[in-house]
């Protein structure tokens, strides 16, 4: 399945992995320069719940723009993994723009017994810098000021 919009550095791949997981599915998702790919299957309705999550109720940050699915040879996978992003291609997917800090990282600032208290820099795949701190994409650390 193919997935445009803004779906890298939004936490787009573990949610694609926690309820590929969930579900029992196999196979694996990654970042292109071009948004998400996924290589899922197993049970029919649960598949299509998959898809249903990914474009009805994805993460805070995330804009499915679109979600064509293909049909391919099954592969056999074990298990549903997150792989290494795939390089090359013209560089389509969009970046998110950098948002507020949220509440759960604000209450982390917060308090004093949070590792975190008064970390100036405190963010999560829900908020902070995405924009300004990307140099190409697919968005991966690496790629990151």
């Amino acid at each position: 399945m193919r997935v445009t919009g803004t779906v890298q550095g939004v936490g787009f791949r573990p949610f694609v992995y926690r309820h590929a997981a969930r579900l029992d599915l196999r196979g694996w998702v990654q970042n292109d320069s071009a948004g998400v790919l996924i290589e899922v299957e197993g049970d029919e309705t649960a598949v299509e719940e998959l898809r249903r999550l990914l474009v009805d109720d994805p993460p805070p940050l995330a804009r499915v723009a679109t979600d064509t699915p293909s049909v391919i040879p099954v592969a056999g996978d074990a298990g549903f993994a997150i792989v290494a992003s795939a390089g090359g291609g013209a560089p389509t997917a969009p970046v998110s723009i950098d948002t507020a800090t949220c509440g759960a990282c604000l209450a982390e600032v917060d308090d004093p017994t949070d590792r975190r208290h008064r970390y100036p820099f405190t963010n999560c795949t829900d908020c902070g810098p995405r924009y300004t701190i990307v140099r190409s994409v697919p968005y991966d650390r690496p790629a990151t000021t």
